[in-house]
């Protein structure tokens, strides 16, 4: 990372020896992805009930001048637009610039940021940014830098966290202080009014998610559509690969966020996915399924108990149709998560039938998710005995078993013995590591079985 980079102050202000700072994860992102990915960020500032404030660094002019239209609209539903970039001919003309709500920084062209490429938003409302930082012909190695436009590289993260858009945006506005100090004191002022404002009613996230993906995958039929016939399929696939990539992410971003906002229970995902895990080893279950029930245990808090919008059927003429859980149903909307999003969606069946939102019972309700249920109720209640018992650990570990057992109608027979087993071990001094997956690496989680269905209609 360049030195005096917005980038750069950001991972050295959450390297490991900062007290209260978590470390980043960072990840490379091409071209194609970062254009789908600002894109779909971008155009929620269209639908949100509050202005935001936006900072971006655009590198050069010339790339400001490809998305200046669009920006016209943006100033128009935000409160103040302030674009950094080296400027090119035509730069401050363009009558988005002329705006009374748009600033242009000038970069110097020498300056670590005018390698940058962020989008940064901030509002009561809705949070969201872009990090890179362009890599070097050092770093692109003996092949050096790509041909194509669409293959430049770029190193950085993306997240809706805001605390951390709230920390960049100090870092931007400081960096903007050298070249325009009047500016950077009324973005200040600006900024200090927002977080004054922020409340609980949030933007729906999963409605920005769902754009997300959509925009992602609308790059990949872009990508399809402009494919060279002469072009290599290993560099074909990687770009596919990345925006796939960052579509996972997306949902496992929604999910961290869930987390978070429960300060009784924020380590969830990470400790139900590394207990379904075990569960699935006990049970000598393949490799393939044990790499779904982690993500699905990732992803298990999109979709709380509610009632389902429409109820199981069979209908003759459509075909078999799943109940859809709202929580679970953004999902759907990427194939390779439509087996997770069914995992979720029943993980609140009951053995005895008595569930929802299908009212399956036995054996009909798909293994993984009676693992799910059942792992997710125990970590739950572990969670609150950990949390208002003094009692110790291994007595919370005891009293959670205790109460899923009492709740006999909702699980597997089997299931509630394998986890009795698994509880044993702990007892006997087994540590299950539990790890939060690195997010900027969110392909991992996905294989060649996640997209197939996991329920027999057949039957």
């Amino acid at each position: 990372m360049l030195e005096g980079s917005i980038l750069r102050g950001l991972e050295e202000a959450h390297r490991s020896a900062q007290v209260g700072k978590r470390p980043l994860n960072f990840g490379v992102y091409y071209k194609n992805t970062l254009v789908a990915l600002c894109h779909a960020l971008e155009d929620c500032i269209l639908t949100s009930r509050s202005q935001p404030l936006v900072i971006t660094a655009f590198q050069r002019g010339k790339w400001y001048l490809e998305e200046a239209d669009r920006y016209g609209e943006l100033a128009a539903r935000s409160r103040h637009v302030v674009i950094m970039a080296a400027p090119d001919a035509g730069f401050a003309e363009h009558p988005t610039s002329q705006r009374p709500t748009v600033d242009l920084v000038n970069l110097n062209p020498e300056d670590a940021v005018a390698q940058e490429w962020h989008l940064v938003i901030f509002a009561p409302t809705y949070s969201a940014m872009v990090l890179c930082q362009e890599l070097s012909e050092t770093d692109y190695g003996r092949q050096g830098p790509p041909a194509q436009d669409l293959e430049r590289k770029f190193y950085g993260f993306w997240t809706f966290e805001p605390n951390l858009v709230r920390e960049t945006m100090d870092l931007a506005i400081a960096h903007i202080h050298r070249y325009n100090p009047s500016l950077a004191e009324q973005l200040t002022a600006q900024v200090q009014d927002i977080a004054a404002q922020q409340s609980r009613e949030r933007e729906d996230l999963g409605a920005v998610v769902a754009r997300v993906v959509d925009y992602l995958q609308s790059g990949q039929a872009d990508l399809d559509h402009h494919r060279r016939s002469d072009a290599p399929v290993l560099r074909q696939d990687i770009l596919d690969s990345n925006l796939v990539s960052n579509e996972v992410q997306a949902f496992l971003r929604m999910a961290q966020l869930t987390d978070q906002a429960d300060a009784t229970n924020p380590s969830a995902a990470a400790e139900v996915a590394a207990l379904a895990e075990a569960i699935g080893q006990l049970l000598d279950l393949p490799a393939w399924q044990l790499h779904r029930l982690k993500l699905a245990g990732l992803l298990h808090r999109l979709a709380p108990l509610q009632r389902a919008e429409t109820v199981f059927n069979l209908d003759q003429d459509s075909g078999p149709s799943c109940p859809l859980v709202p929580g679970a149903q953004v999902l759907r909307t990427m194939p390779q998560l439509r087996a997770i999003a069914a995992i979720i969606t029943h993980q609140t069946e009951h053995w005895d039938g008595s569930g929802q939102p299908a009212g399956l019972s036995g054996d009909a309700i798909p293994l993984e998710s009676r693992i799910l249920g059942l792992v997710a109720e125990f970590q739950q209640q572990f969670a609150q005995f950990r949390s208002t018992d003094a009692t110790s650990s291994e007595a919370a570990i005891e009293k959670a078993l205790a109460a899923c057992r009492q709740q006999d109608n909702r699980w597997d027979p089997k299931l509630l013995d394998t986890l009795t087993l698994l509880v044993g071990g702990f007892q006997q001094g087994l540590n299950l590591p539990v790890t939060t997956p690195k997010i900027s690496a969110g392909l991992w989680l996905i294989d060649s079985h996640c997209g197939e269905e996991v329920l027999n209609f057949s039957q």
